[in-house]
């Protein structure tokens, strides 16, 4: 009887310890299965540039104003960097007047904010008064898990700043030029008597002011005060002027162009074309120029230039660019858009009047002509009176 009991005792016993050996093993197998079905997830998504402030083509900025990018994800805080050296263009985040052949000095490291999305810049100094500015990031920028932009990134046309407080005024005499300057548009203070005949337009770039006229004529000034000639070697008017590319471009009879990067020593360019161009402006990286008989010229350095196809005969009198696109206005109401300078659409105005000039500021285009007529456009492409 004892053995019997010795016997069922080791049984229950054995039973037991397999038991709780198949116990633990089934544990184990839930842990591994568990870890080999566990899935990783790897971001290999690269980042990309959502928005930036001032965006492309704001108008109008502060002088002192910050830059800023906003990411469309976490970065690396460490590889979002701008140059605080000197004005060379170093680091991921860039800022340039010139093309990037130079850079605007910052005073610190780029902040990050909104999660490391967002990374602001602040200049050493100033931005200078009536200057477009371009924005750039290379693709040294990573986000958090180590992925770089594809490709870099900057806006197309740039913001442009503030213009300077102080109002020029031209009045022609029969011989010379009175120069009138104002801080407010109100009062009017006579500044210098130039011996220029007849000044048809001034334009303010670069940290200058710079006036062409009748007879090759060209005027520059730093303050809007003090005034000085400069020399051409042509006696043909000068009707436009701009500034863009890191350099002044004026427009005139007979095909005449001249171009200037310090608004001093002026060079003849090379067009193709010998009517009167009447205007010129610049925008998404390019020169577009108008001018008698439907005549439309394009240049990407303000030296070389290409004719376009206007699709029109008519005189056109002014042109300029605004919310991606190059508006040019002329004789019996005729309103033309593109939004490269090469191809160009006709756009219904319902007047036949003369349209003289265009302009754009806070998100529209305004258009003035013959006859009290004002047109207003958001877009170029729809017009009302």
């Amino acid at each position: 009887m004892k053995k019997v009991l010795h016997i069922i005792l080791i049984s229950l016993f054995s039973l037991t310890i397999i038991s709780c050996a198949k116990s633990d093993h089934k544990h184990d197998s839930t842990a591994t299965t568990t870890t080999d079905n566990t899935t990783t997830t790897t971001d290999t998504t690269p980042p990309r540039v959502s928005s930036s402030s001032p965006s492309d083509e704001d108008t109008s900025v502060s002088i002192t104003s910050n830059v800023s990018v906003t990411f469309s994800e976490t970065m690396d805080t460490s590889s979002v960097t701008t140059n605080t050296l000197d004005t060379s263009c170093f680091g991921t985040f860039q800022v340039s007047s010139e093309s990037f052949t130079s850079c605007v000095q910052m005073s610190s490291s780029p902040t990050s904010s909104n999660s490391d999305k967002t990374f602001t810049v602040t200049p050493e100094d100033n931005f200078s008064y009536s200057t477009v500015y371009r924005t750039r990031i290379t693709t040294g920028a990573k986000d958090s898990s180590g992925n770089s932009l594809t490709s870099q990134w900057f806006t197309s046309s740039g913001f442009q700043t503030v213009t300077d407080n102080t109002t020029i005024n031209f009045v022609a005499g029969t011989e010379d030029v009175l120069i009138l300057s104002s801080a407010d548009g109100i009062n009017w203070t006579a500044r210098d008597i130039i011996p220029m005949y007849y000044t048809i337009e001034v334009i303010y770039g670069n940290s200058k002011f710079v006036a062409v006229g009748l007879h090759g004529k060209i005027l520059t000034s730093s303050d809007g005060i003090s005034w000085d000639n400069r020399t051409t070697s042509t006696s043909d008017w000068f009707y436009g002027v701009t500034y863009g590319n890191s350099k002044f471009v004026t427009v005139g009879n007979s095909g005449k162009n001249y171009y200037s990067s310090d608004g001093t020593t002026w060079t003849a360019g090379t067009i193709n074309n010998t009517g009167t161009l009447r205007a010129i402006t610049y925008g998404n990286s390019k020169f577009v120029a108008v001018g008698t008989t439907g005549t439309i010229i394009t240049s990407s350095d303000g030296t070389s230039w290409d004719n376009s196809t206007s699709g029109t005969s008519v005189t056109l009198w002014d042109v300029t660019y605004g919310n991606s696109t190059f508006v040019a206005v002329g004789n019996s109401g005729t309103i033309l858009t593109s939004s490269d300078g090469t191809t160009w659409t006709s756009r219904t105005t319902y007047t036949s009047n003369n349209l003289n000039d265009v302009t754009y500021g806070n998100s529209k285009f305004v258009v003035v002509g013959d006859s009290g007529t004002i047109l207003t456009s958001s877009d170029g492409t729809t017009w009302t009176s």
